[in-house]
């Protein structure tokens, strides 16, 4: 399933409640992933991911303001 989103823009979002977000999964292998950002490169293991989101469109901003 991860293979599909190889070289596409995700957040991963780990078992422990913290994300990373703005990188590009690299390369996806049975027991790891390699996710890179402009910063840094990371392995990081299969188990400790709960879910990897992928943008496909970007949001719109709220309106500020009150209108009639």
């Amino acid at each position: 399933m991860l293979k599909r989103l190889e070289k596409q823009r995700v957040a991963v979002y780990f078992v422990d409640g913290n994300y990373i977000q703005n990188g590009t999964l690299e390369e996806v292998g049975d027991q790891f992933i390699l996710y890179q950002d402009e910063y840094e490169m990371l392995y990081i293991p299969i188990s400790a991911i709960r879910y990897v989101s992928v943008d496909t469109k970007e949001r719109d901003k709220p309106r500020v303001g009150f209108s009639r």
